[in-house]
């Protein structure tokens, strides 16, 4: 009777055990899970410094005009993640590329830039569309889209070359025109005519036309959109950091900044609406139409016209800005280093072999040129920071579970200044991007973003100051002006120079 109870027990014994075994394995299968949900920290933990403390650097210790070093400030205070409060906002700062990487690869479908409160209420104040700056969601998604036809594939940037080139061409006029207003070819605020050169840069590739930026007498609307992009980015961070109760005590700010938006959206609108009335006319006459500008694209794509109204007045700010900055920190830079400014113009002419205009394909072969592209985005970048908003679920970034709708800001200045990342991080030494086995981190230097949200101009942006660069180096030796003083950047939103830059243009 024994033996009959083992042999008829034992094989159920068996099962049993082997299925509790089997519990238990999965049980330690999911330890590491259960333990890593234990070991994320909350907000609540992290560090950061008081709302006191965070107001008094932004209003009385001119915070909003250096932010870029608040980053820097905060990274040595805090470590790499810190949270900040204004308000009822709470932000989360990341400042290494790494971590930056973790919130990237975690943004979803549609990500989500900063909200760009005020640059929302002004549309919604005026009725205006979304642009793609402003834009989320399906609709962001669909104007992306569109776009990136014809604004990110290589083969359709490279039919732009032409068009820029003949801006180029005024460009180089317009600075031998102003180098000899002084006997030493010295031209004071560099800036102001790379700013006008990347306008009628952007125009030229929006609207096929010009619109006088480099003429010796600018045209005063021309004039006034300049100074309207340069005020309205001015008056964006402190009209975001102001509620709109506020609005009413202190109405100067906000004042400033509808009438900078109204004169924007004033200026492209006339600019599109000439340039699609000129395209009716000659339909009318039987004429056929062949530009490849992308307000005709837009127009032709069934885009409401609000829409495009929108998408080219920010497509218009957005580009200048790019195009002013770099080419000034450029030859600010070449012009205190002569050897690799000498070095590149080297490189320029060998590949030229004798022609006069380089094009798209010629920038290939000219790694030197990328090299200084790449290290003066490293040290000035156009947008010292990003931010992203993971609507859609709590992500998990170095240690932290970050709650769904939290503002993340992505600190590009501070990561791009990481010595672990770049050794002598102040310095300008572009032979750092041409020796690839001392690469980088992929996210520690990323001007112009990565992914869906990458900025969309970039390519243009790129060619527009490869060719610039190429022909100022052909044409003149650029040297410091004689007082050579250190220009330090500021943050207006974007990141400027402090004051002007002054430099001499010598003929070769």
């Amino acid at each position: 009777m024994t033996m009959n109870f083992i042999r008829e027990m034992l094989p159920q014994a068996l099962r049993m055990s082997g299925r509790c075994m089997s519990s238990a394995l999965r049980c330690v299968d999911r330890w590491p899970d259960v333990i890593l949900h234990e070991q994320l920290k909350t907000l609540d933990e992290m560090p950061g410094p008081s709302t006191a403390g965070f107001v008094w650097d932004l209003f009385f210790r001119r915070g909003f005009t250096r932010l870029h070093q608040l980053q820097l400030k905060g990274k040595r205070q805090y470590g790499p993640m810190w949270k900040a409060r204004f308000g009822p906002i709470l932000t989360v700062h990341v400042a290494e590329a790494e971590l930056i990487e973790q919130v990237l690869r975690q943004e979803g479908q549609h990500p989500m830039r900063s909200d760009l409160s005020s640059w929302k209420d002004y549309r919604q104040l005026r009725g205006h569309g979304y642009g793609l700056l402003t834009a989320e969601g399906v609709e962001w998604q669909n104007v992306r889209s569109l776009l990136a036809k014809h604004m990110l594939r290589p083969k359709s940037v490279e039919a732009y070359d032409g068009t820029l080139n003949c801006v180029v061409d005024d460009l180089i006029e317009k600075l031998k025109l102003r180098r000899q207003e002084n006997s030493s070819g010295l031209i004071t605020d560099i800036s102001a005519e790379f700013y006008r050169f990347g306008l009628e840069g952007i125009s030229s590739v929006l609207f096929e036309s010009r619109i006088g930026c480099l003429e010796p007498v600018i045209p005063m609307e021309t004039e006034r959109f300049i100074q309207s992009i340069n005020s309205m980015f001015v008056t964006t961070l402190l009209t975001m950091a102001m509620p709109a109760w506020l609005h009413r005590l202190f109405p100067r700010p906000w004042d400033t900044f509808c009438r900078c938006w109204d004169y924007l959206f004033q200026f492209a609108k006339l600019q599109i609406d000439q340039r699609l009335e000129e395209d009716t006319e000659k339909m009318a006459r039987g004429e056929t139409l062949e530009g490849r500008y992308l307000t005709y694209f837009l127009s032709q794509a069934g885009m409401p016209m609000k829409s495009v109204y929108s998408n080219v007045t920010e497509l218009l700010l957005a580009g200048v800005d790019t195009i002013s900055s770099t080419l000034s920190w450029s030859l600010y830079e070449l012009s205190r280093h002569p050897e690799i400014q000498n070095a590149l113009r080297a490189e320029v002419l060998n590949v030229l072999q004798g022609r006069t205009l380089p094009k798209a394909s010629d920038v290939a072969a000219m790694p030197l040129m990328k090299a200084v592209m790449k290290e003066i985005l490293r040290l000035y970048p156009v947008i010292p920071g990003n931010a992203r908003v993971i609507t859609d679920k709590d992500i998990k970034v170095g240690g932290y579970l970050i709650p769904r709708n939290t503002l993340i800001t992505l600190c590009h200045y501070a990561t791009s200044h990481d010595p672990k990342h770049f050794p002598e991080p102040d310095d300008f030494i572009p032979q750092r991007w041409l020796n690839r086995g001392e690469a980088s981190h992929p996210y520690a230097a990323i001007p112009f973003g990565v992914g869906k949200r990458s900025c969309i101009g970039r390519r243009i942006a790129e060619l527009e100051v490869y060719l610039a660069l190429s022909r100022i180096l052909m044409h003149f030796n650029v040297e410091p002006a004689e007082d050579n003083n250190t220009v330090h950047p500021m943050t207006r939103t974007l990141l400027v120079p402090e004051r002007e830059i002054n430099l001499c243009f010598t003929e070769r």
